[in-house]
């Protein structure tokens, strides 16, 4: 496997908005023509928006956007404006009268960052869809991951900044990438060594505490912080099933267990999306593997390639 670039993959558009003075964003992925899709739920707190449509024992047999945002449960409106753009470029599901677009939404919470009474809307939907293009998409503070942030165990203070991160890889003409939008209550590791790149911060906030550690020691008590969720798409040229694709969703999943700890929690909503153009005959476990690879860069990005910002630190402040 090496890196690719997103343009190689022609099928697939992004686009982001944001309110940066607010702390909140979205990002859409579109394929006009339709993706096979796929998607897995794993966190135990998640915010979505068509996701039965997407089981494999259900009628759409395509989707074509979707949408990453924050703004929490609020922020599913943002999927209203993504509707409004594809239906009126003629993209959707064709019943006659219309053409439906298939729009698929996961969600995380930011209203701890910003402005709390801000969030994605039909209007930032369609912005995001209107910036849309075959491009490498820019990563940080953008998008979906304008709010985000990592090691809240202990509340915001402590807290550090993280955003969006992409990655592209290639194995012969088989593409796959990933956008994650990273904003998980527990800390993020190098997959290589194990070590924490951003997360849960000592008093001081010149040196890393340990969320599991930390975590360990609440065994008795009724919750912990509640504002978390880190969602993403996995987009492959390759020819799938719907089950297919919904495998690979699930097998994607081991890029967030191998990169935040914990992963998966009752106080995540971890939802990971296929989107598979249909152009590239390939295995599905190989996709699926590529796919936990991609995730795995693309969450590593999330923190590496993000500055801190909402007065929270980011990962170059750490590594000066």
């Amino acid at each position: 496997m090496k890196s690719a670039s997103f343009k190689d993959l022609a099928s697939i558009r992004i686009g982001h908005a944001r309110n940066a003075e607010a702390g909140t964003g979205c990002t859409v992925i579109i394929c006009d023509k339709g993706a096979t899709p796929g998607v897995d739920v794993r966190g135990g707190a998640p915010g979505t928006r068509e996701t039965d449509a997407l089981d494999p024992v259900n009628l759409v047999d395509k989707v074509h956007a979707v949408v990453l945002s924050g703004g929490s449960a609020f922020g599913l409106d943002a999927s209203a404006g993504v509707m409004a753009y594809l239906e009126e470029q003629g993209v959707g599901f064709d019943v006659g009268v219309t053409k439906v677009p298939i729009v698929a939404q996961a969600v995380l919470f930011d209203l701890f960052v910003g402005a709390h009474n801000v969030r994605p809307d039909k209007a930032m939907g369609l912005e995001a869809c209107q910036a849309a293009k075959t491009c490498n998409p820019r990563e940080g503070n953008i998008g979906a991951g304008t709010g985000a942030c990592v090691g809240k165990l202990l509340g915001m203070n402590r807290a550090m900044k993280s955003g969006l991160g992409v990655s592209m890889l290639r194995q012969g003409d088989l593409l796959v990438g990933a956008v994650m939008a990273v904003n998980c209550l527990g800390d993020v590791v190098d997959p290589k060594n194990g070590a924490v790149l951003a997360g849960l911060l000592e008093e001081d906030k010149k040196s890393f505490a340990s969320t599991e550690k930390i975590m360990a020691g609440f065994y008795d008590q009724d919750s912990i912080f509640p504002g978390n969720t880190s969602i993403g798409v996995v987009v492959t040229n390759a020819i799938l099933q719907k089950s297919q694709a919904t495998k690979i969703a699930s097998m994607s999943h081991n890029g967030i267990a191998r990169t935040m700890s914990p992963a998966h929690t009752m106080v995540d909503g971890d939802t990971l999306f296929v989107m598979a153009t249909g152009e590239q005959k390939a295995e599905p476990s190989v996709v699926g593997m590529m796919a936990a690879r991609a995730v795995e860069q693309a969450v590593v990005r999330s923190v590496t390639q993000t500055p801190g910002a909402y007065g929270l630190l980011g990962y170059g402040d750490l590594m000066k």
